[in-house]
């Protein structure tokens, strides 16, 4: 689609990545017209969408509500994968460890593995619940202190995001989206019953509706709701293995693994892909924010990885040497429970925020992206009212003294 300045979409998706690319495909795919833009050309490793792996399970401690989402969503992607040929979704297994006396949370919920667990037995997920010494058989490359409960669940696995994000554009264009990259918006003004989408170049972008899907950028036009967005720094680092046939996929499933009660006692790994030479493995944190994500600190120091061998890895997996071989850095944005922000701008109700997405959202992405171009193309859209922002605001007030 040739773009000229002044032209009209139905709807005008800013921002790219994992939300952005599958609600431009999905709008798309519905016959709307519609325009994706990008401040950067994605896929790229600037936002949250890269690094080459994502974990994916069906069974969604962080709540119920998502298993509907992230079920969809491994449906799509086994659709896309067979328009594309590209290879998104291996599903080798995902295991998650729990020390049994941890009472830690992990995004923002607490008692994860045993929401795990009742939500694979809610929905009937195949999953098996493992002893230290029944992982320990299955999985010798770890080492647990004996008092652990894990969670396996051999439908989970690993997504490649990279390849998600290009394959959903791709298609989104054969389908008849517009898109332009390199081109930062300025703002999203009022117009006419619906929006104007102004660019940093001056150019003018009509639109019944715009869905704001910016990831870490958000927050600069979001307008009231940008209190309750804030984006930490994380990074991945991959360390050197032993020997790397005992990490390969057919043998060692990607995890997360709980071991204390601190906020980052905590870590996840994966497999060791073909064509790589290490095990990509990170850990989270959430105390320190940055409010720019354009001065995010790219630079990763040794003592980041050495910190996270130390702390982490040492002692659990043994067949890691701890020399990491590379490392990158990546954005998240978090709410303060930990769950999505997906809700009209109180400014503007013709912008539907889809963000944050909190460091769990790309499993979810695609299921995700087809139930906005359902909430926005028909009346018989999937209910995301516990993305609301109204719960946000309610924590909020309760905080305030009367």
């Amino acid at each position: 689609m040739t773009l000229s300045r002044g032209d009209h979409f139905d709807t005008v998706v800013v921002g790219l990545g994992a939300m952005g690319s599958a609600c431009l495909l999905q709008l798309a795919r519905r016959g709307q017209r519609v325009l994706g833009l990008d401040r950067y050309d994605p896929p790229h490793s600037w936002g949250s969408s890269h690094g080459g792996t994502r974990l994916t399970r069906c069974a969604v401690g962080e709540g119920e509500a998502y298993v509907p989402l992230v079920t969809r969503s491994h449906e799509i992607w086994r659709e896309l994968e067979a328009e594309t040929g590209a290879e998104l979704l291996t599903q080798c297994g995902m295991l998650i460890v729990d020390g049994a006396s941890s009472a830690a949370s992990y995004h923002g919920k607490g008692d994860f593995l045993g929401r795990t667990v009742a939500a694979a037995e809610r929905f009937a997920i195949p999953h098996e619940v493992l002893d230290a010494a029944g992982v320990m058989r299955r999985f010798p490359q770890l080492r647990l202190c004996g008092d652990e409960v894990a969670y396996f669940e051999p439908g989970g696995g690993y997504i490649r995001p990279e390849a998600c994000v290009e394959a959903q554009l791709s298609l989104a264009r054969r389908h008849g989206a517009a898109v332009r990259t390199g081109t930062r918006v300025a703002r999203i003004e009022r117009d006419d019953g619906g929006v104007c989408v102004v660019t940093e170049d001056g150019d003018r972008f009509h639109a019944a509706e715009a869905v704001l899907a910016a990831g870490a950028w958000s927050a600069g036009f979001a307008g009231a709701l940008a209190p309750h967005l804030s984006v930490t720094r994380q990074v991945f680092h991959w360390f050197e293995p032993q020997d790397p046939a005992a990490f390969a996929p057919d043998r060692f499933p990607p995890f997360i693994w709980v071991h204390g009660d601190g906020p980052e006692d905590n870590f996840y790994g994966f497999p060791i892909l073909p064509g790589e030479e290490g095990m990509k493995v990170g850990t989270e944190q959430h105390l320190l924010t940055t409010p720019d994500p354009d001065q995010l600190r790219r630079e990763i120091a040794a003592s980041e990885a050495e910190a996270l061998f130390r702390d982490h890895l040492q002692g659990r997996l043994p067949g890691l040497l701890p020399r990491a071989l590379h490392s990158i850095a990546c954005i998240y944005t978090n709410t303060p429970d930990g769950d999505f922000l997906i809700t009209r701008a109180p400014e503007n109700d013709r912008v539907l925020l889809v963000s944050a997405c909190s460091g769990h959202g790309f499993k979810h992405s695609a299921g995700l992206g087809e139930a906005v171009a359902q909430l926005l193309t028909t009346s018989a859209a999937p209910s995301l009212t516990m993305f609301d922002a109204v719960r946000l605001d309610a924590a909020a007030d309760a905080l305030v003294p009367p």
